[in-house]
Order: C-alpha cells, then sequence, then structure tokens
C-alpha cells in the first residue's frame, strides 16, 4: 500500500510539473489590410505542437516554453518568427503576401500579386471568404462583387456558371490553378463545371484586372484569375463538412492531413458528394470532387509536392434560350427549360453535361543558393466527356406533353422510332464529346543580380490533343440510327456507342519563354517583362477523308505569338501610392479561325490568319491607412484583328448556326474603385463601383456558318458600327457589411447593382447562300439594352463547441427579397425585350453547412 501511495505521490508529481510547464499564449492573426486569417498556421518551432485561426483569425496554444519561437504561417504569405520571452496575449500579428515563399507547400510558377508592389489592378478571396460567399452559388459567382466583373449561371445548370472581366469572355481571361494555365488550347474557353469542386480546396483566389503580374505568356486580355489550392496543412487533422440546400441540394465530404512529419513528409485528402434537383426544371445534378497533395521536403533545398485534383460529374442543362413572354406564359416561370422530356414517368435529359477533367502537377523548388532559386511544373490533364443534343428528326423534341411549356413528350419518339423498325430510328440522343489529352511544363529561374533588382526567365511547353466527335447515347426504342457522314462507312447503322456526324482531332503544341526584370527600393517598384511564343496548329479529319486519303491529316501551322509589358509603383509613405502599367501583345488566332470551315481543303485553310493585337494602359491609386484601405484605377484597351466564335439563331431553318468571326475591332475603357472601411474591431464596409464603356468598332461580318454536324448552311453577314458590347454589365457596384456580433459568429450581407447590360448581338438572322457584296451588307444596330438590377445575399456564421471539437454553422442565402431579372440575352430580330432570347437569374435559393473540425 506504502509502494502504491509512493508512486502515486510521483505520478501526480510528473504530471502536475508537465501541465505546470506549459504556457498558454494567445493571438490574433491579420493580413496587411487588417483582414483577419481564419486557418493561419501557429506551430512552437522544433515541435509537431500547433494549432490554427478561427474565423477571427485569433487563437490559443499551450506552448512548452516560454523561450521558444512560434511559427506563424498561412499559404500565399510570407512567414513570421516570433521569439517568446513570456506567455499571454502576443497581440495582433500582421502577415504580408510573399509571391514566392509559400514555405510548407510550393506553388510552381505562380504568379500572385502583392499589395503595394506589383503595380496591377488586384482583389483577393481567401478560403474563409470563398466558404462565406458560395452556398449554392457556381464558383465564379464569389466574385461578382470585384470592379469590372460580372459572372452569372448561364443556364443554370449545375457549373455551368460564367465570367467576364472588363467585358471580355473566357476566351480572353486567363485562369491559373497551381500556376498551371486552363483555358483549352483550341477555344480559349474555361468550362467550370470540370472545377465544381474547387471551392473546397482553394486557399486564395486573386483576380488581376487587366494585363496582370502573370509570368507565362498567358491570354490576359481582361485579366488573369490566379487560384491557389490549400497544399499540406502545418498541422495533423482535418473537418467533416455537410450541407444542404433549395431543391434537394445535398453536400457532404471531408478532409484529412497528416500534417508535416519527422521523415519530411506531408499529405492532405479532401472527397466530397454533391447532388441536388437544380433550380431551373430538368438540370438534377450529381458530382463528386476529390483533391490530393504529397509533400516531401527532401532537405533544405529541395522541395516536392504532387497534387491530383478533379471533379467528375453529371447535370442535365437549359441549353436553349426563350422570349420573355415564353417564361411569363409558362407554368413553371422562369424556371422554365426546353431541353428536358419524360420517358415511362423518368426524367430524360435532352441537353444535358457529362465530365470528368483531372488535373495532376508534380512541383519542385529547388533553393541553388542565398539569391537564386528555380521552380518547375511538370503537369497533365486528361479531360473524358461531352455534352448531349438531338439527332435526327428535330422537330419531334418540340412535341410536348400538353402546352409549350411543359416538358418534351419523349414516349410519342419512342412509339416512332418503334414503328420505323427496320427503317431505323427516326429520332434519337447523342452526345458531342470533346475529349483531350494534355501535358506540359514550367520552369522559372530567378536570381538576385544585387539588393534591389531581380533577373527572371522561364519556359513553359505545352502539347494538347482534342478529340472531338458525336456519338449514339439512347435509340429511343429504335433499332438503329443511319448515319452517312463517314465516306469509310457511308451506310452506317449506328448502335448506341457507335460514331456518327463527325470525328475529328486538334493538335496543339505550345512553346513559349520570357524574360523579366524586377526593380524594388522601400518606395518605389518596377518591372519589365517580355514573352513570345509558338502556337502550333494541325487538323486530323477521320470522317471526310478515306483512310487512304493523305488529306486527312493537315500540315503543321504555326503562329508567332510575342508580348510586351511594364509597370512602376511609388509609394509616397505608408498610406499612398500610385502605380501604372502598359502594355502591348499579340495573340496567335484561335484553331477554328484558321481551320475555317471543319474540313482540311486547302482553299478552307487559313494560313495566314492575323494575329489579335492588344494595347493596354493602366494607371491606379492606392490607400492604405489603419482603418481604410481604398483603390482607383482607370484603364484602357484596344483591342485590333479580335477572333471570335459566336452562335447565331437561323430563324430560315429553325436552329442555331456556329460563325468564326475574324478581323473585328473593339475599345474597352473604364474606371474602378473599391475599398475596405473598418470603424470598429466589429465591422467591415466593403464597397466598389465600376463605370465602363465597352464598344466594337465599325468592322464588317460577311462569313460562313455551320450547323452543329459541323456543315456548311451559307453565309450570315452584317456591319458593326459602334455597337455596345454585350453579355456583361457595363456598369457595377456593390456594398457589404460583415458584422461580428459574438466572438465566433457573424453575420454578412452582399448588395449588387448590375447596370447597362447589353444582349449579345445578334449577326444577322438570315442565312444566305453565297457571300454578298459589301455595299448590300445591313448594318447592326446596338444590341437591346436588359434592365438593370440589383440582388442581396446574406450569410451568417456561428462558431461554437461540439464536444472538444471546433464547428462551424453557415446559412447562405444568396438574392434575398427573390428579385427577377434577365441576367443573360442575345439580341433578337428587331433590337428590342420582345424579341431577344433570354435566360432569367436564379431566385431565391439558400444553403446551410456545418463543419466540424477535428
Amino acid at each position: 500500500m506504502k509502494n502504491f501511495k509512493n508512486l502515486l505521490l510521483v505520478g501526480l508529481f510528473f504530471i502536475a510539473a508537465t501541465v505546470l510547464g506549459q504556457t498558454k499564449i494567445s493571438g490574433t492573426v491579420l493580413d496587411e489590410t487588417g483582414e483577419p486569417l481564419p486557418g493561419a498556421s501557429i506551430v512552437e518551432k522544433g515541435t509537431s505542437n500547433g494549432t490554427s485561426t478561427d474565423f477571427d483569425g485569433k487563437f490559443s496554444l499551450n506552448v512548452k516554453s516560454t523561450q521558444g519561437v512560434v511559427i506563424v504561417s498561412f499559404v500565399g504569405y510570407t512567414n513570421k518568427y516570433i521569439q517568446l520571452t513570456k506567455g499571454g496575449d502576443l497581440g495582433t500579428i500582421n502577415l504580408t503576401v510573399d509571391e514566392n515563399t509559400l514555405d510548407e507547400v510550393v506553388i510552381v510558377s505562380n504568379s500572385l500579386a502583392i499589395d503595394r508592389k506589383t503595380p496591377v489592378a488586384v482583389s483577393t478571396l481567401r478560403g474563409a471568404d470563398i466558404e462565406r460567399k458560395l452556398g449554392t452559388q457556381e464558383f465564379p459567382e464569389v466574385l461578382k462583387s470585384t470592379p469590372g466583373v460580372y459572372a452569372t449561371k448561364s443556364g443554370g445548370g449545375f457549373g455551368d456558371g460564367r465570367i467576364n472581366m472588363r467585358g471580355f469572355n473566357s476566351e480572353n481571361v486567363a485562369v491559373m490553378i497551381n500556376g498551371v494555365p486552363v483555358n483549352d488550347m483550341e477555344n480559349g474557353q474555361v468550362y467550370w463545371s470540370n472545377w465544381a469542386g474547387l471551392g473546397d480546396v482553394t486557399s486564395i483566389m486573386q483576380t488581376q484586372r487587366g494585363l496582370g503580374a502573370a509570368k507565362v505568356a498567358v491570354p490576359s486580355i481582361g485579366g488573369t484569375i490566379n487560384i491557389v489550392t490549400k497544399s499540406t496543412d502545418a498541422e495533423k487533422g482535418g473537418n467533416i463538412i455537410a450541407s444542404t440546400g433549395n431543391d434537394g441540394y445535398q453536400k457532404y465530404g471531408f478532409t484529412l492531413s497528416t500534417g508535416k512529419m519527422d521523415n519530411g513528409f506531408a499529405t492532405t485528402v479532401s472527397v466530397s458528394k454533391v447532388s441536388g434537383e437544380g433550380f431551373v426544371d430538368g438540370t438534377e445534378f450529381e458530382g463528386w470532387n476529390y483533391f490530393a497533395n504529397f509533400a516531401y521536403e527532401i532537405n533544405d533545398k529541395h522541395t516536392l509536392s504532387f497534387t491530383t485534383f478533379g471533379a467528375p460529374q453529371r447535370h442535365g442543362q437549359r441549353q436553349n434560350r426563350s422570349t420573355i413572354q415564353t417564361y411569363r406564359d409558362a407554368e413553371s416561370g422562369i424556371k422554365f427549360n426546353p431541353d428536358w422530356g419524360y420517358r415511362d414517368g423518368n426524367v430524360v435529359h435532352i441537353e444535358d453535361n457529362f465530365y470528368h477533367k483531372n488535373q495532376t502537377s508534380l512541383n519542385h523548388y529547388w533553393s541553388v543558393n542565398e539569391k537564386s532559386s528555380v521552380s518547375t511544373a511538370l503537369y497533365f490533364s486528361i479531360g473524358r466527356g461531352g455534352g448531349g443534343g438531338t439527332a435526327g428528326n428535330a422537330d419531334l423534341f418540340n412535341v410536348r406533353l400538353g402546352g409549350d411549356d411543359q416538358p418534351v413528350d419523349i414516349d410519342n419518339i419512342v412509339a416512332l422510332n418503334r414503328a420505323s423498325g427496320a427503317n431505323g430510328a427516326v429520332a434519337a440522343l447523342r452526345a458531342s464529346k470533346n475529349e483531350h489529352n494534355w501535358y506540359g511544363a514550367l520552369s522559372t529561374y530567378k536570381t538576385e543580380i544585387n539588393d534591389n533588382l531581380d533577373f527572371l526567365v522561364g519556359l513553359d511547353y505545352r502539347h494538347y490533343e482534342g478529340l472531338h466527335y458525336r456519338e449514339v447515347t439512347d435509340l429511343l426504342g429504335g433499332d438503329y440510327f443511319f448515319d452517312d457522314s463517314n465516306v469509310n462507312n457511308p451506310a452506317n447503322a449506328a448502335l448506341v456507342g457507335d460514331v456518327i456526324s463527325y470525328n475529328n482531332d486538334g493538335i496543339v503544341d505550345w512553346f513559349g519563354g520570357f524574360v523579366q526584370l524586377e526593380y524594388s527600393t522601400e518606395n518605389f517598384d518596377a518591372f519589365i517583362s517580355s514573352s513570345t511564343s509558338n502556337t502550333a496548329y494541325q487538323r486530323i479529319d477521320y470522317f471526310n477523308y478515306l483512310d487512304s486519303d493523305p488529306t486527312r491529316e493537315t500540315d503543321v501551322y504555326d503562329f508567332v505569338g510575342y508580348g510586351v509589358k511594364g509597370g512602376v509603383n511609388y509609394k509616397f509613405n505608408g498610406v499612398h501610392n500610385v502605380f501604372a502599367n502598359v502594355g502591348y501583345f499579340e495573340k496567335a488566332p484561335l484553331f477554328q479561325n484558321v481551320f475555317t470551315a471543319f474540313d482540311n481543303e486547302l482553299e478552307n485553310i487559313n494560313e495566314n490568319a492575323e494575329n489579335e493585337k492588344i494595347t493596354s494602359f493602366e494607371l491606379g491609386y492606392g490607400l492604405r491607412s489603419e482603418k481604410l484601405s481604398v483603390n482607383l484605377n482607370g484603364y484602357i484597351t484596344k483591342w485590333a484583328d479580335k477572333s471570335e466564335s459566336v452562335s447565331v439563331f437561323d430563324q430560315l431553318n429553325n436552329e442555331d448556326v456556329f460563325v468564326n468571326i475574324t478581323g473585328v475591332d473593339a475599345l474597352h475603357k473604364g474606371i474602378e474603385f473599391d475599398f475596405v472601411w473598418k470603424p470598429t474591431s466589429k465591422l467591415n464596409v466593403t464597397g466598389m463601383a465600376s463605370v465602363a464603356d465597352w464598344t466594337w468598332n465599325t468592322s464588317i461580318i460577311n462569313q460562313e456558318a455551320f450547323n452543329q454536324e459541323q456543315q456548311s448552311l451559307g453565309y450570315v453577314n452584317g456591319i458593326i458600327d459602334d455597337v455596345k458590347v454585350g453579355d456583361a454589365a457595363q456598369t457595377t457596384a456593390a456594398l457589404g457589411i460583415l458584422y461580428r456580433f459574438w466572438e465566433n459568429s457573424s453575420i454578412t450581407v452582399d448588395y449588387n447593382y448590375f447596370g447597362d447590360l447589353y444582349a449579345d448581338f445578334d449577326i444577322g438572322t438570315d442565312v444566305s447562300d453565297d457571300p454578298i457584296a459589301v455595299e448590300d451588307i445591313p448594318v447592326l444596330g446596338d444590341a437591346w439594352e436588359i434592365p438593370d438590377y440589383h440582388t442581396v445575399d446574406a450569410s451568417i456564421r456561428h462558431g461554437f463547441k461540439f464536444g472538444s471539437f471546433d464547428t462551424t454553422l453557415t446559412l447562405r442565402v444568396n438574392n434575398v427579397l427573390n428579385a427577377k431579372y434577365i441576367s443573360d440575352a442575345i439580341n433578337g430580330t428587331e433590337n428590342n425585350a420582345s424579341t431577344a432570347l433570354v435566360w432569367y437569374g436564379a431566385g431565391r435559393t439558400f444553403s446551410l453547412g456545418a463543419k466540424i473540425n477535428f
């Protein structure tokens, strides 16, 4: 008994010594503008003892020594090392953005701009901001309160969102994920449904308007969107998420991290599933999101980081727009969708999208010495999937179960196909496949010439194979579908999975490089950069040419692009700064503007296609004080010899046709303003205004048009003369309030205004057999101006302890006032509201989510 008492006393002594030997520290981590940094890492140096900040940037940690060092870090910011002298409150800890030092994880060839240093107009959202704003919105919509940005859901299907910057569509807005360009190599577009899971794994989302700070040659005419994903977390742990929302929205998933282990390895894995019925009729969806990062710190000089992620999904779409009167008359109102029907009582998506794009990269960071470093990324992307539609007699898909506002009667088509028997299906469903194999490499060398001057040089190689074909997906009760499009098999009795209509590959090879000088002193920063690239195109056609015909594979056509840009930033003191940038670059024509007629005939190959030419100038001012941050900038961008592929509705043949426009000029100019005001520690007020004038200059259009089967229909024509650029609001404004009413609870309200929004212009409504004389080409008037509209969004977040776990509940309501507005339109025959074809924006939507951290 006596021995037991002695043992108990010894045990109590060691426990007391351990507890009393620990000291509690606390503090608040903020960025350089005073915004909290939720999820910032606080680690006691030399140990695995650590924690992270809550969404107000606050933390507390029991440290083993009051003489040690605490490392405070956040991805994209410079680490801060704090020497402890005692316990208690460390007060406010401010971190500054660093575009190269991302410490725990290597983001290679990134192009993040640094506040008050990089001379560009920039806005940054962190992961916590995205969590607060996203809800059931499309990923690009979280940027809608950014100056110069217009983002919508388009037709309203899951992942079908789009974004314009300064009036330029996605073809001319560079999107980079972890420094890797993701714009399609053939048409320059970005398909956000491929990245539907990015909201779960994004640490920083930065928009650089205008030429931007990208160090690789990318088409950043309107701007650049840099997305930096979560990398290996500094501490061990993870979280579980679950959300529900309107129209059957459900999402759940988890994230796990080993933290950085003693052997230098670290791993983070995230998986989630999302499903729902969709706000718009017939847009049911289901998708998975996955992300994995594996990092290894080999030694002080070398670090490897392997990342793979993707978002396989399938969703119904609303591809076709309708007149305003059609929505007013429809039973389902603004939710009306003409592109779905019923078969045997089950929903059939006539238009749908199914795709899985995986992106995988291996990043290596080499610290050569104290002055030099090399960052390299090897990556590949494989995309598989496509979009649905109709084959055969399209009129049968207008036979509905009742009035014109009701679903399509698919059973009627099944009955007709069965009656047709051996003659084959009169109508079927098909999928247009646009798949790709893409791989590339990026490498950047940086060296410090002296204390003020840095030199950078980089290489960029990409190889892309686009696979384009159409296949039968559902015979709708028919025995087969007859297709004579393939000269190698002109009597094709196609079954499900067989290729019809067309089958061709587009091959793109890109090789580019850049050099850049950066000069920096305490108050003055400047850079000058030059880039060049060679884009090589080749086309292979398996349907229009016999297997033995050498014409089935074209020659390779090369186009050289180049650019020069520079900028300066001057800080008057710790409060004011001014900046300016200027640039000129030439961008290679798009693939479809070289191969103009969906064939390989020499007369239809434009081997001398003009480069697009862009000149841009920008001037800006910034103010940073303890409670107020202000940005004001103006820009002018001149765009010459623009190429664009547009859709036009041919009223004679009652179908959409596609036209490749070349040689169009435009002028974009505007003023942008934004601010952050923090009158108290609990209240943040944000706001912005953007006023622009975007106009198409005088240009003549007299070009060939094609249907969805890539068959020529004739010519469309028109003269554009000072027509307003459509498809994006030229005047926008926003006001936001974030109020922290309890320590871990807050409410956010965002107001947005959109005005001077014009319908996308229609290049004539009729298709002629041949080109017509210039003097006979009609002049196109200004497009219809869509009514201005306002929206209000709100969210409430509440943090609390669930047992020993930090838990957050987030309620998000978009379009709180249920405003009815038109977000997208194509101009009609008479340039007015009666003939315009439109999509309405979503009404009130909501989501309620929980996140449990462990």
